[in-house]
């Protein structure tokens, strides 16, 4: 397979990943009652609302800084989980949007970040290890609150 074919699988294979990650992830928030949001399991961990706040927050960081997403107020509601759910919606579409007009060719570009020089490519997996490894925290959340967890999928 030539290295072109290859890159233009790329966004449309992160996208429709993406898409999964973003309905399991608003799965797990949503099965958390509102009453638990500020639920931590040890004194060094974020509560489950501080967990979802900083996905959100580093979607919006790496879209910002590098793709070039419009910066965006967040909703404010009187329901923390409903302003919670719709913030962490609304960052996972920015990024899609943004990634959607992304050429292929300039996931090889090379940016500046603070663990050294990487590839927008690898930006783009940080994107995703990022919720990956915050939603595995809000599942054991879930699973010591006796709340049985959304179903896994990872495609």
């Amino acid at each position: 397979m030539s290295q072109a074919h290859s890159q233009d699988q790329t966004i449309p294979t992160f996208l429709e990943k993406w898409q999964n990650s973003k309905a399991y992830l608003l799965e797990v928030a949503e099965a958390m009652p509102l009453e638990q949001y500020d639920y931590k399991p040890t004194s060094r961990e974020m509560t489950f609302v501080a967990q979802l706040l900083h996905i959100q927050q580093n979607m919006e960081w790496l879209g910002e800084t590098y793709f070039n997403t419009p910066k965006r107020e967040p909703i404010t509601d009187t329901d923390l989980k409903v302003q919670t759910i719709t913030n962490l919606s609304n960052a996972f579409d920015m990024v899609s949007e943004a990634i959607k007009n992304t050429p292929p060719e300039d996931l090889n570009t090379k940016v500046a970040f603070f663990a050294g020089e990487k590839s927008k490519l690898q930006i783009l997996n940080l994107l995703q290890d990022h919720v990956t490894h915050h939603r595995g925290q809000l599942i054991v959340y879930l699973n010591l609150n006796h709340i049985e967890p959304p179903s896994y999928r990872g495609w």
